[in-house]
């Protein structure tokens, strides 16, 4: 392997890196049900402001080196180039994405059964909301995920969050 070749590996890997980095990190820290630090959460949201933009640029480098270096490569060799680009190509493509609202979405249409056959905890937190006769009850957990949830109570619409 000559040092030029050695050199667009290395700066191959690294670009990469980077370029996932940018929608990984974010993806990681903020995640429902973990330990969140200002400071992570802060530094999250930077990064996640501008991931489009690193993982575009990191995108479009990884195509460059990887041209010179596909056509230097014997057939089994070439995956492991395509690999850095396909990688960072993904990263690229979902920074650009809310992936955020995958992970909370809204219930759609709540189901509800009674107290006598509810399976919750003794000791697990609801949310209760009471309209006239109507009472209904959310699991924190539930509400914690999903964050809102429309329902209508005694005849009244409402949006519940958390």
């Amino acid at each position: 392997m000559t040092t030029r070749s050695r050199l667009l590996w290395i700066l191959l890997i690294a670009v990469a890196l980077i370029g996932t980095t940018a929608f990984f990190v974010p993806a990681y820290i903020i995640r429902p049900f973990t330990h969140q630090s200002v400071r992570g959460l802060l530094w999250a949201m930077a990064i996640r402001q501008r991931a489009p933009v690193i993982s575009l640029i990191c995108a479009i480098l990884c195509l460059v080196l990887a041209a010179p270096l596909w056509q230097s490569v014997r057939k089994w060799r070439k995956a492991l180039v395509a690999i850095p680009v396909l990688v960072v190509t993904f990263s690229a493509i979902m920074s650009r994405l809310n992936y955020f609202e995958w992970m909370f979405h809204p219930v759609d249409s709540a189901q509800f059964e009674p107290e006598s056959s509810s399976k919750l905890d003794t000791k697990e937190m609801i949310l209760a909301v009471r309209y006239g006769d109507d009472a209904r009850a959310y699991p924190i957990s539930q509400m914690a995920y999903h964050h809102i949830l429309n329902d209508v109570v005694g005849g009244v619409p409402i949006a519940v969050t958390y």
